[in-house]
């Protein structure tokens, strides 16, 4: 019995010295303000600024994404980066829905198909099918292919990936295209937030994934600005299109499911280790869906937790395993309160530890997204949060996932 305690609270010990560093890794990184203000009309009032010269791609892969891809292109040409520095892909991957027509009637400049307003649009949009590019391939990796195809497409120096269920700040792209220029970066991993509203039957998974989220996040900024490789997101991912090809973009990981994001940037920061940033400001974050469904959320973070044993970062491994053995503990720890309950007090004083511990690094990171309300929930998911964990991570190794109505197997 003490022998378990001990390895108990030496395990807990360590997963909180790990969340400690995440947290200082953080809040020490400070908030990106452009480092000179730059004329970006590029109209008659004279030529833009330096960061207006950055040429840019925007992919956006989409399968039965009709909901949602007409709000996607809305908000894309709301941006203030001049629109002749930048493009628009939108790269259907074999929808059955009326995706390819709200693209293809946003690529001829009927706005009105969308939004009803009779505006047309000044959004420059090209629509690539891969029904039409059949290249012969059985990969399971198709959002890869999608993206590999936007990619050879690009006349964008700089390719900048996204979803078809997201929208942005104003200043999204004008943002990037300045911090790329200043940093001469090759890949910038940047923020993403679960945005939307939370009402009805959905209210509690809505708010139990967008903290889950936050975490993610937390965790993407802080290991990213530590130099490890281990977390980006693929609603948000900025990198050169030399740098790309430079890397055989996805070959080698172009049979796995789910790497077009972080498995991507680990290549490339094995060929540019000092070349990887994430971008803290809030003007660059981009605002995703909720899942509405349970089963839903349950298949998206099981296909994301599919490519955890695929870095060569061994210390990759040893956090994964640490934070998945921390939370088996308590299962452990649950199970055998039933036959003694001195191990129903150390669960519970380890519980309460655990919160304590994750509490200020979780409000910090939610602060930066502008939920910091939803702390109040923080605490009392706990238990929901540990069994999740437990059971994604064992379906992400052994189980299977369905993605845009597809079945893959892990």
């Amino acid at each position: 019995m003490l022998i378990f305690s001990i390895v108990a609270i030496f395990l807990v010990a360590f997963y909180g010295g790990l969340i400690v560093y995440y947290h200082r890794a953080w809040d020490s990184m400070p908030l990106y303000v452009p480092a000179v203000a730059h004329d970006m009309t590029g109209g008659s009032g004279g030529p833009a600024g330096e960061a207006g010269k950055v040429r840019i791609t925007v992919l956006v892969p989409a399968r039965n994404e009709e909901v949602n891809i007409g709000h996607c292109l809305t908000s894309l040409e709301g941006q203030t980066y001049p629109k002749e520095w930048w493009e628009v892909i939108v790269i259907d991957d074999h929808s059955t829905d009326g995706t390819a027509g709200i693209v293809k009637a946003a690529a001829s400049g009927d706005k009105a198909v969308r939004s009803g307003d009779g505006k047309t649009t000044e959004l420059r949009l090209r629509y690539l099918s891969l029904a039409e590019r059949n290249d012969g391939s059985t990969l399971r990796a198709h959002k890869e292919r999608a993206i590999e195809a936007g990619v050879q497409e690009a006349k964008g120096e700089l390719i900048v990936t996204t979803d078809a269920d997201c929208v942005f700040h104003p200043d999204w792209l004008k943002t990037i295209a300045a911090f790329y220029k200043e940093k001469g970066a090759k890949l910038i991993a940047a923020p993403v937030r679960i945005g939307g509203a939370m009402s009805g039957s959905a209210r509690l998974l809505t708010i139990f994934q967008t903290l889950d989220f936050i975490v993610l996040q937390g965790i993407t900024g802080a290991a990213v600005s530590k130099r490890v490789m281990s977390m980006c997101n693929g609603a948000n991912l900025i990198y050169e299109k030399k740098a790309f090809f430079e890397v055989g973009g996805f070959s080698g990981i172009d049979a796995i499911p789910s790497g077009d994001d972080m498995l991507l940037m680990h290549k490339i920061y094995q060929r540019y280790p000092e070349g990887i940033f994430f971008l803290k400001n809030r003007q660059v974050v981009v605002s995703t869906r909720p899942e509405e469904r349970w089963g839903d959320f349950i298949h998206q973070r099981v296909r994301w937790a599919s490519k955890a044993d695929r870095y060569d970062d061994t210390r990759i491994f040893w956090v994964l395993l640490l934070v998945y053995l921390v939370n088996v503990l308590f299962a452990v720890l649950l199970v055998a309160a039933f036959w003694n309950l001195w191990w129903l007090w150390v669960l519970l004083v380890l519980l309460v530890v655990k919160t304590i511990v994750e509490y200020p690094f979780v409000g910090s990171v939610a602060g930066f997204f502008g939920q910091r309300r939803l702390m109040v929930y923080f605490p009392f998911l706990q238990p929901m949060h540990i069994i999740y964990t437990i059971v994604i991570g064992w379906l992400g190794r052994f189980g299977h996932y369905r993605w845009k109505d597809r079945k893959i197997a892990v």
